[in-house]
């Protein structure tokens, strides 16, 4: 309540104060809100231990079956993913990268990087059921919707394996200039793939099968993982050290972001707009936000683990899975990768 001797000016002093004092607090609470949201990010929760030996490369999570599974040297491994207990393994997989699925005809697909093949199995019952011969050294591998395809990427022969999925019969190889490291696709007839000793992403006509552009990365170095936003037309490249964003209609790099050193896994989850990157050397989880097509900001570096380099993301619980191990001390002034203990392969989960 004002006395009522105020002046009609004095009056309005006295409220225009009390909403400046009212704006302040109001910012304040939004300021607070939303350092608490940030320090309520992604949290380490959950390992998976998985205890045969052996190293590793990419993870998938197929969410029709609610499986894991994990390339893990010779064979590999299918894990429940709310509970991470061994459910089966795919064996016979040597120096295996990754894993791909086609769930409309019930198939999953492996890339044999020692044994320059592709093993298909059935999706329900685990049994194997051909294996396909592709370029040398396959590495990623995914399932091209649109084409109903799979492709490899190929590290040693520089090229690309484009399997029917309906006969599993190689109907393409497609050179591409160089070793190629994770490919994509817009789900219109375009398929993009990093080249990582070029520092380019190769754009694709999966129609003709035939290379239509090579990109420059304008200072992305050793492109490793790689995902799209098929919406808002944009390429994310994992980078040394930075995250490329790319326009995938022209080649353009909208912008860079700074993430975390190791990274060999980029994860894009199309409901939360988040864009993941395991940064194995570093020990963080690099999240970034897309809140445009033009407006990317990094959100936050989460704590993982060292060596969790590769990463999957399930959209429909929004965790992260990350295979790693734990590593022998290194002695002082030693480099390159420690050493893995034996015994201690597993998956740790990242969630809000």
């Amino acid at each position: 309540m004002q006395p009522a001797n105020l002046s009609k000016k004095q009056k309005i002093k006295t409220i225009n104060m009390k909403q400046s004092i009212f704006s302040v607090f109001i910012i304040a609470s939004l300021f607070n809100c939303t350092n608490h949201a940030i320090a309520q990010g992604y949290k380490l929760t959950k390992t998976f231990h998985v205890a045969s030996p052996g190293g590793w490369d990419y993870i998938s999570v197929n969410t029709k079956s609610n499986k894991l599974y994990l390339s893990h040297g010779t064979q590999v491994n299918i894990l429940d993913k709310a509970t991470g207990d061994s459910i089966g393994i795919i064996p016979n997989t040597t120096g295996v990268h990754g894993i791909a699925f086609d769930n409309d005809l019930g198939k999953g697909y492996t890339s044999n990087g020692r044994i320059n093949n592709v093993t298909v199995f059935d999706l329900a019952t685990d049994k194997i059921i051909t294996q396909v011969a592709t370029g040398e050294n396959p590495d990623a591998i995914f399932y091209d919707a649109y084409s109903k395809k799979i492709i490899t990427c190929n590290g040693r022969s520089k090229d690309l394996t484009v399997i029917d999925a309906a006969t599993d019969k190689v109907v393409a190889t497609i050179p591409v200039g160089g070793k190629p490291e994770t490919a994509v696709s817009d789900k219109a007839g375009k398929v993009f793939v990093n080249i990582e000793d070029k520092n380019e992403i190769v754009a694709i006509d999966i129609n003709k099968y035939e290379v239509i552009a090579h990109w420059s990365l304008n200072g992305g170095e050793s492109p490793t993982g790689l995902e799209i936003d098929v919406k808002t037309k944009r390429l994310f490249a994992g980078c040394e050290k930075q995250l490329v964003v790319m326009d995938a209609t022209n080649g353009k790099v909208v912008t860079t972001l700074p993430i975390g050193d190791g990274c060999d896994g980029v994860a894009f989850d199309n409901n939360t707009k988040l864009i993941l990157t395991s940064n194995g050397a570093a020990a963080t989880m690099t999240v970034i936000k897309e809140y445009g097509a033009n407006d990317f900001k990094v959100i936050e570096n989460a704590v993982t683990k060292k060596g969790a380099r590769t990463i999957c993301v399930d959209e429909t619980t929004h965790k992260a899975y990350l295979p790693t191990a734990d590593y022998e001390p290194q002695a002082a002034g030693q480099t390159g990768r420690p050493k893995m203990i034996n015994g201690s392969f597993q998956v740790i989960v990242m969630e809000k």
